[in-house]
């Protein structure tokens, strides 16, 4: 569910998202299963999710819960923000839109190669 703002004369739509939770700060060993059980008593949960890095498979330290209902979103924000899951305060705020990425993603890291030293790497001529 979108908020209708305006900006500059033109509607457009907010990032919040009524039954979505963002969950950080989470404890390594935190999993879905951990994050559904800690956020079930506040309502019928869609989906709880622990977010991991591709690569390691480790957990990124924050995850999402998406209640069914909007209604439990606010009681289990002033309920569990702070609160400590897996020995650890966690925070819990309304899960915005990702913002959209610049033009086809981020840096390219290192690129390795490059060009070569010394004379410019091309031919030249003599005067």
């Amino acid at each position: 569910m979108f908020k209708i703002e305006h900006s500059m004369g033109f509607p457009r739509k907010s990032r919040f998202m009524g039954k979505k939770l963002f969950i950080g700060s989470l404890a390594w060993a935190t999993d879905s299963a951990g994050l559904q059980t800690a956020f079930e008593r506040f309502g019928d949960i869609e989906e709880a999710t622990v977010i991991s890095d591709r690569e390691t498979g480790r957990s990124r330290g924050f995850g999402f819960v998406t209640f069914t209902e909007e209604g439990p979103t606010q009681q289990a924000i002033s309920e569990m923000d702070g609160t400590d899951l897996d020995g650890r305060p966690i925070v819990v705020n309304e899960a915005k839109e990702q913002a959209p990425r610049g033009n086809g993603g981020g840096g390219r890291g290192y690129r390795g190669g490059g060009g070569g030293g010394g004379d410019g790497g091309g031919r030249r001529e003599r005067w």
